[in-house]
């Protein structure tokens, strides 16, 4: 097998795009993007591609994000490398929202960042008993980018807004009743799957909804109401309070849990999902991405968070400010602020 990191390739009218950094457990760089990109571009228009499907190497995970080393390093001095590779990537979650041929994701693992970019974008989403999915951002001092700020608020109730500022991780049962993933097929099954996908190229949700099944009941099923009632306010220090006034066990944990995230950066998550729930396209959402990802990338508590939980590991960022009073208006307001139209993010023509 080729050493490539992504490997593309047309079989049976099936463009197939399978991610092969295994040890990496597949993280983004801007290598991989451009590679899906310029195989997408080329299936587009290719009438012998009738859909496209995203999978993996190996049984690690499907993609635990993007290059967060790399994106720290450069975001440490001109964030240069960083913008480029967000372009870059954004534009490839662009065209995938956008694209013109049904694309099937099987997310068989661990499936975070920029690994639901690339699949949340998809027709079909196919979740395993093995997936986990994640959108951990606050907990290093970034925000839930790759379309985060469309597809989040976009779930039902305020459960994305819930996932977002707490990180937390579900399993299938809980992806397939939020709509996350589309369907649900045991590990077991998905080799049978992909077979099926190839003798049927163009119905692939045919193939899908024949090979699914149940995942079980949802255990986030319990605590949905909570969830609408408790993170319904447009400010983080509301949800505080009323996670505090509610005082169950439940609301008590997740208010802990918010705690040891970054306080600029679940200000700063809690705009992007309100604005992005107003937007007028996905390209609109991914150009607020940009800009945010730019400035972001180059503030202190990206820079603490990548070094505790990526470099040095010992989980214990610094954050600063260090709770949610010193961050102020003015500097979100900073953050969100426009760009010049030559640094501004386009999609691809």
């Amino acid at each position: 097998m080729s050493e490539s990191e992504v490997l593309t390739r047309v079989e049976s009218g099936v463009g197939r795009i399978t991610l092969n950094r295994p040890k990496a457990l597949h993280a983004l760089n801007r290598a991989m993007c451009e590679t899906m990109t310029d195989a997408l571009l080329a299936w587009r228009t290719d009438d012998t591609v009738q859909s496209v499907l995203i999978d993996h190497a190996g049984e690690r995970g499907f993609c635990a994000g993007g290059d967060i080393r790399m994106i720290a390093e450069s975001g440490a001095g001109d964030a240069a490398e960083a913008k480029a590779f967000f372009k870059v990537e954004y534009r490839l979650n662009h065209l995938l929202f956008d694209y013109p041929k049904p694309i099937t994701a099987i997310v068989d693992g661990i499936v975070m960042g920029g690994g639901v970019g690339i699949s949340e974008p998809a027709d079909i989403r196919i979740a395993t008993e093995r997936t986990t999915y994640a959108m951990p951002e606050t907990g290093i001092g970034l925000f839930p980018d790759v379309g985060g700020g469309w597809f989040l608020p976009r779930l039902p109730g305020q459960t994305g807004v819930w996932l977002a500022l707490t990180g937390a991780r579900l399993k299938a049962a809980d992806t397939v009743a939020l709509g996350i993933h589309s369907h649900f097929v045991p590990s077991d099954r998905v080799e049978a799957l992909k077979a099926a996908l190839l003798a049927h190229p163009a119905e692939p949700k045919t193939v899908a909804d024949t090979l699914a099944s149940d995942p079980g009941p949802a255990p986030l099923a319990a605590h949905r109401a909570t969830i609408d009632r408790l993170f319904a306010f447009d400010t983080v220090e509301a949800i505080y309070a009323a996670l505090e006034a509610d005082g169950s066990d439940w609301a008590m944990a997740q208010l802990a849990t918010l705690k040891t995230k970054s306080p600029q950066s679940l200000k700063v998550t809690l705009r992007q999902l309100r604005l992005g729930a107003n937007m007028a396209s996905f390209a609109d959402n991914m150009a607020l991405e940009y800009r945010l990802g730019g400035r972001v990338v180059r503030t202190h508590d990206f820079q603490e968070g990548v070094r505790a939980v990526v470099v040095d590991k010992d989980n214990m960022p610094n954050w600063s400010p260090a709770d949610l009073s010193g961050v102020s208006e003015a500097d979100l307001e900073a953050l969100f602020a426009p760009v010049s139209p030559d640094h501004e993010w386009t999609p691809l023509d």
